[in-house]
């Protein structure tokens, strides 16, 4: 849903598939990758002479690319099908010629230390800060502190829909609230609302992995016993008081009335992972069941909020 977030071990081998792409087609083409099964996405400038000399990109929040072409490696596990992967890419972005597309193993490597090397604090609205788990945050009455260890696929907000949202949620009233997280992955999002005051969050996520890397990072922020994590088929659809689902344009259309009954008379609810272009169809959607609606947009990234009608 939010990708593969993955409770890896420290060494593995993976499977990295490399291809450039000019800058009007990388938002599509990375999500294609996340949606074919990615564990991460790296993104550097192609226009340069030598590998060594391009600096990784991980935008930071408000950020563009200001690249012309861009190299995106995607990992994925080391036994996966690349002449399927090839079909869902190609047939997801059309514009994807299979010569485009260069695959090589990659040896172990310390994944987690790599990610932590490269990953500083991040503030979201006014008072919400995500820290690497390594980074001792200040001792700060007023700031509210979410702390990550990851898996490879992180959520860790760098991405314009997750920054989205943390901001959404830092601006909300959570205090004594039970919120629905649909699509948690890493949980992020839920590890945020609690850190609000949320008195309860459940987790959905389709990845089993997703559902462990949300439960080992509540137990390392002390809010484990706050977290209830579901697979989709076991979702409890009892009314929560607000509900955040950060996944994809298609599915947020399809589980429009499955969220219209997971959401009180009254309310919240924010949605993204939509791309610019895709809100008018969904805000005609959740029109039915939500009032209020708002769009909010970062890049090339849209989120829509709204209150559930009585």
């Amino acid at each position: 849903m939010s990708g593969a977030d993955v409770d890896v071990c420290d060494t593995m081998p993976y499977l990295e598939l490399g291809l450039t792409v000019r800058a009007e087609h990388q938002a599509r083409v990375e999500a294609a990758l996340e949606d074919a099964g990615a564990l991460a996405v790296t993104l550097s400038d192609a226009d340069v002479d030598t590998p060594d000399e391009r600096a990784i990109f991980e935008p930071g929040v408000g950020e563009t690319p200001l690249w012309n072409a861009i190299v995106l490696q995607a990992l994925f596990a080391a036994d996966s099908d690349r002449a399927g992967l090839v079909h869902v890419l190609t047939d997801l972005v059309p514009e994807l010629a299979p010569e485009q597309l260069v695959f090589r193993e990659i040896a172990e490597q310390d994944w987690t230390r790599v990610w932590m090397d490269r990953f500083q604090p991040m503030q979201f609205g006014q008072r919400l800060w995500i820290y690497p788990w390594n980074i001792e945050p200040p001792a700060d009455a007023d700031a509210v502190y979410v702390r990550l260890d990851p898996g490879l696929a992180f959520g860790s907000g760098t991405h314009p829909t997750t920054a989205l949202c943390l901001e959404w949620l830092d601006r909300a009233d959570l205090a004594g609230k039970t919120l629905v997280d649909y699509g948690c992955g890493s949980g992020v999002l839920a590890l945020a609302a609690l850190k609000l005051g949320a008195a309860r969050v459940i987790g959905v996520d389709n990845d089993e992995q997703a559902l462990s890397a949300s439960r080992d990072n509540a137990q390392r922020n002390g809010v484990a016993e706050k977290l209830d994590l579901y697979l989709p088929q076991h979702f409890p659809q009892m009314p929560a008081d607000a509900l955040v689902a950060n996944i994809l344009a298609g599915p947020l259309a399809q589980l429009a009335p499955t969220f219209a009954a997971a959401v009180r008379s009254g309310g919240a609810l924010a949605l993204s992972g939509i791309l610019r272009g895709q809100e008018d169809e969904l805000l005609a959607r959740y029109a039915e069941w939500f009032d209020v609606l708002e769009v909010a947009t970062r890049e090339d990234w849209v989120r829509i909020s709204g209150t559930r009608r009585p």
